[in-house]
């Protein structure tokens, strides 16, 4: 078999996905923040920016080495840290913050978990091993018990995004829920009188969670030391820009994404306080737990830090 080429330092290949979750990514490639902290580190960093949809797709780059930086939702990191344990060693480098999910229904009968029956079918980026999955098992689990954890899974299909949303509001079709994120969540609610907040992710989780995370090889931070070092850098930056800049970031977000989302939507998503833009992951270890119990993973981390590179940018997390 051949062996990957070895990269020099000063590449980085990102991947992200759709939604206002990725919005660090965003302004990163906008204002050339990684660039600008190569720079600081005496390394010309060429950047490479790649958009894919669901964990499963994302885990795949990663792995066969076509991206070295992998944004994902915190199922996905938590099963490819556990897969790869040992071998290619993947841990979360960062957050990009904290964000409230909802599963949303456009069912006037559906209100609550338990009014979902086998006629209606839910959205999501990836079933059963994307974030918004596991969190609906989560939720699952704690109201029928462990064992019936997968018992919603059958009624979910693959669906990315921006074509569930549109499904949402459009109503009509074969598809009646869509757990999702932002800005698509409240797109979905603003548009469709019926479309109704059934489940808050942070209701399962207990609380502000980190649920979409970047994560990356060992070998690759341990290769690329600088290049490493300026992206923690930029995504440190890029968040505190996003704190304090709403404006400039919605901005940014039409811009880069090619979106028509209405941009008062987007300022009033980014006002949420539910809404924290900071690097260092919190409340991510419940899920850990979770997805261990129900077999799902098969190492047990006693605390967040196992499944994240230590780095000074990160010390405060959870």
């Amino acid at each position: 078999m051949a062996m990957p080429m070895a990269r020099a330092e000063g590449q980085i290949r990102i991947a992200g996905q759709h939604g206002i979750t990725f919005l660090l990514l965003n302004i990163a490639q906008e204002q050339k923040l990684i660039e600008k902290h190569g720079k600081q580190q005496g390394v010309d960093v060429k950047v490479e920016w790649i958009t894919l949809s669901g964990g499963p797709a994302i885990n795949d780059a990663l792995l066969s080495g076509n991206i070295d930086i992998a944004g994902a939702g915190l199922g996905p990191l938590l099963t490819i840290w556990d897969r790869t344990k040992g071998r290619q060693n993947v841990r979360g480098v960062a957050s990009l913050g904290n964000f409230p999910y909802y599963l949303i229904s456009n069912n006037p009968k559906v209100k609550i978990l338990a009014d979902l029956t086998d006629k209606d079918r839910i959205a999501l980026p990836a079933v059963s091993v994307s974030v918004q999955a596991r969190i609906l098992q989560m939720a699952v689990a704690k109201q029928w018990g462990d064992k019936e954890f997968a018992r919603l899974d059958k009624i979910t299909q693959t669906l990315p995004h921006p074509d569930a949303a549109a499904a949402i509001i459009a109503g009509g079709t074969e598809l009646t829920g869509h757990f999702g994120n932002s800005p698509f969540q409240e797109q979905e609610l603003a548009q469709n009188p019926n479309a109704h907040i059934i489940l808050n992710s942070y209701d399962v989780q207990g609380g502000p969670s980190s649920s979409t995370l970047l994560y990356a090889t060992e070998k690759y931070r341990k290769d690329n030391p600088k290049t490493y070092r300026a992206f923690i850098a930029a995504l440190a930056e890029a968040a505190q820009y996003a704190s304090s800049n709403p404006q400039g970031a919605a901005d940014i977000y039409i811009k880069v994404n090619k979106s028509k989302v209405d941009r008062n939507l987007l300022l009033k998503i980014f006002a949420n306080p539910q809404v924290q833009f900071k690097i260092a992951p919190q409340n991510t270890h419940g899920l850990a737990q979770f997805l261990h119990r129900v077999n799902a993973i098969r190492n047990l981390p006693d605390s967040w830090r196992d499944y994240f590179f230590d780095d000074p940018a990160i010390t405060q997390g959870g």
